[in-house]
């Protein structure tokens, strides 16, 4: 249905090229400018509810602790299939979604146009060096310092198994380090619905959750592995609570 936000199919590559030198040039502001807000919202609309929703059965959990939050922030979730920032993206608070970026890898999203202007205009993405380097490195603090919520999927890559990996301490600290609070998102089916591998939905419309919980801020002096470890348990407890839903 898509291609992955990771790259082409979260395989074994050789090291990634540097990122197009334009891909730097974005600011802040192209992220909350409110001519690209309503064009996403209207494709949104299309890709999203019109063919997204129309191959699975979605249900919504959300904590009402979730529209509290008014700020920035960042939203975090397992990840098993390319159903999973479509599904996040409008599962959200409308607060939340409206400025919502998300990562993608410079060196595949930002190479050639017309993945660029798709990724852009429906996921609000942003260009991540995967090298960890150059012009890109910060933008993610920036983003978040200027208001602009940011979904990350810290198991880094998507699940095989559907199985949740560890989570890596990134999203983590990016939320302790630019004091936001962290949003917690299970997504439960979207293996069953669309495995790793897969170009589409199975048949049938397979039901899938989309469950938000309530926000988590740090604690004082806590540490970014210890707010990790209390983000994973929240994902995790929240795809417990509602797995029952795709198995009645």
């Amino acid at each position: 249905m898509l291609d992955s936000l990771e790259g082409s199919a979260g395989e074994e590559e050789p090291a990634p090229p540097a990122p197009p030198a334009e891909s730097a040039e974005l600011t802040a502001a192209h992220y909350t400018n409110r001519t690209r807000r309503i064009a996403r919202r209207i494709v949104q609309s299309i890709f999203f509810r019109g063919l997204v929703n129309r191959t699975i059965r979605r249900t919504d959990v959300v904590d009402p602790a979730a529209y509290g939050v008014k700020g920035t922030c960042v939203v975090v979730a397992n990840h098993s299939s390319h159903l999973d920032a479509p599904l996040v993206m409008s599962g959200v608070p409308r607060y939340i979604s409206r400025n919502l970026a998300t990562g993608v890898a410079a060196d595949y999203f930002f190479t050639a146009w017309h993945k660029k202007f798709f990724t852009q205009l429906v996921f609000n993405a942003f260009p991540v060096d995967r090298r960890g380097e150059g012009a890109n490195k910060g933008l993610s603090k920036k983003l978040l310092a200027a208001g602009v919520p940011l979904l990350i999927f810290p198991e880094g890559t998507r699940s095989k198994t559907g199985k949740m990996a560890p989570f890596q301490v990134g999203a983590a600290s990016l939320a302790l380090a630019v004091q936001v609070p962290v949003v917690p998102v299970a997504l439960i089916g979207a293996h069953e619905a669309m495995p790793r591998g897969a170009n589409w939905p199975r048949r049938g419309r397979p039901p899938v959750v989309v469950a938000v919980g309530a926000p988590l801020r740090a604690r004082g002096n806590e540490t970014a592995r210890s707010f990790n470890e209390r983000i994973e348990a929240a994902v995790r407890a929240l795809y417990a609570a509602n797995r029952r839903m795709i198995q009645d």
